[in-house]
């Protein structure tokens, strides 16, 4: 177990967020690198195991089911332990994980490394967002956490066609083992710079009775269930797209297998784009007002894809481009929306986030393991699912308002 960093004074000056919010944002974003980077190999596996093309598809299930319960985890282990052990043991484990998705011999066997992959990947992920709001408050917080936004947006969008090239050059088992050396070198990264953010007298007593008071805390509370559905539903809207990414793109669209950077490019650029404009407008907007702006685009988002989906021939970019402006708002959205409930719990903060990603991927897993199938036989319906996931989240967005009139954005 490492030992914990010096924890700082205060808030570093500005020019010092951005190498924090790149380690941060490098270890955040092993877990989607881990999703994006093999899909176009599906078929590729499936034919090297001799299997149907459910049993691939269960890998991925696998992967977020696994990430999904571990998330109830990681937030009780960082405030018990601290920020940095957490992560330091996780990134080792998914290391030695992903080197046995490399080796698998059979389908049975990457089932259980990419289940092990799922366990520990969400751990930067839990602590990172509690590291932000341990060190840094208000419009400050809001700003490093839409920097770590920013550069996380370049897994999903390199993984898929850097996976393309390795499957096409090198075949599917490439994609693993550029995971692994990708996974050793942040693991490399943090143990030199990741700081340890929680003095020993701030942390949490890892006892059984203690964390079951201190869960029925954090889920009793309404304001909690909302705030993490909103952006749980609005990732929901587009992820189901990534899900889906080898019928939308390929049987829908005509897409080849090194052509998955259509979807991908376009989507995670107006996640960059959204999380540049969150951090942008923090000193002039409340967090609330943040989120009105960011259901602006969700909702421009989803109407244009309807409409695409209705009217337009099969050609990619009108299919596509609506999908990078829901992405915007949903960027936008995040950061204020995760603020604000991580400032329900100053005590709790590794717990609510753990309890905030849990839900948002137990979301993810059944969207790409039941939603996205079944939405996956037409365009259309594709786009409904995109609009259904927004208003949804709207209607929630509503429900905290007026529950909440004088909450901590007033």
């Amino acid at each position: 177990m490492t030992a914990p960093a010096r924890v700082p004074a205060g808030p570093p000056p500005a020019r010092r967020h951005w190498p924090l919010a790149a380690l941060l944002a490098s270890l955040t974003m092993i877990g989607p690198f881990a999703i994006d980077a093999y899909l176009p190999a599906f078929t590729a596996m499936r034919d090297e195991f001799g299997v149907a093309p459910l049993a691939i598809q269960q890998t991925l299930s696998a992967y977020l089911l696994a990430f999904a319960f571990m998330l109830l985890w990681h937030g009780a282990l960082a405030d018990a332990f601290g920020r940095r052990a957490v992560v330091m043991v996780a990134m080792s484990v998914f290391a030695v994980a992903t080197l046995a998705c490399a080796i698998a011999g059979n389908v049975e066997s990457l089932w259980l490394a990419r289940a092990l992959q799922g366990l520990c990947a969400g751990a930067p992920m839990v602590a990172g967002r509690a590291i932000i709001r341990d060190r840094f408050h208000g419009a400050e917080a809001q700003k490093v956490m839409s920097k770590v936004t920013l550069i996380f947006g370049l897994a999903p969008a390199i993984a898929p066609v850097i996976g393309g090239f390795l499957l096409e050059a090198h075949g599917w088992r490439a994609i693993f083992w550029f995971v692994f050396a990708f996974a050793l070198a942040a693991l490399a990264w943090a143990w030199r710079s990741l700081p340890e953010t929680l003095a020993p007298d701030r942390r949490q007593p890892l006892h059984p009775r203690v964390q079951l008071h201190n869960y029925r805390h954090v889920v009793a509370k309404p304001d909690f269930l909302l705030l993490a559905m909103i952006p749980a539903l609005n990732f929901s809207g587009f992820f189901m797209y990534v899900a889906a990414a080898p019928v939308f793109l390929v049987e829908r669209l005509g897409v080849s297998t090194t052509g998955f950077a259509w979807l991908f490019v376009p989507m995670i650029g107006g996640v960059m784009l959204g999380a540049f404009l969150s951090g942008r407008v923090a000193d002039h907007r409340t967090p609330r007002q943040t989120v009105k702006l960011g259901f602006l685009f969700l909702f421009s988002g989803a109407a244009l894809q309807l409409a695409a989906a209705l009217f337009a021939p099969p050609h990619v970019a009108w299919h596509v481009l609506p999908i990078a402006v829901y992405t915007v708002g949903s960027a936008i959205v995040m950061p204020s929306a995760t603020l604000l409930l991580l400032d329900l719990f100053p005590a709790n903060r590794g717990l609510a986030a753990s309890l905030q990603g849990f839900l948002q991927f137990s979301l993810s897993a059944l969207t790409a393991g039941t939603i996205a199938p079944l939405l996956a036989v037409s365009l259309p319906a594709l786009a409904l699912g995109m609009a259904g996931f927004v208003a949804a989240s709207f209607a929630l967005w509503l429900v905290y308002q007026r529950r909440a009139p004088q909450g901590p954005a007033a």
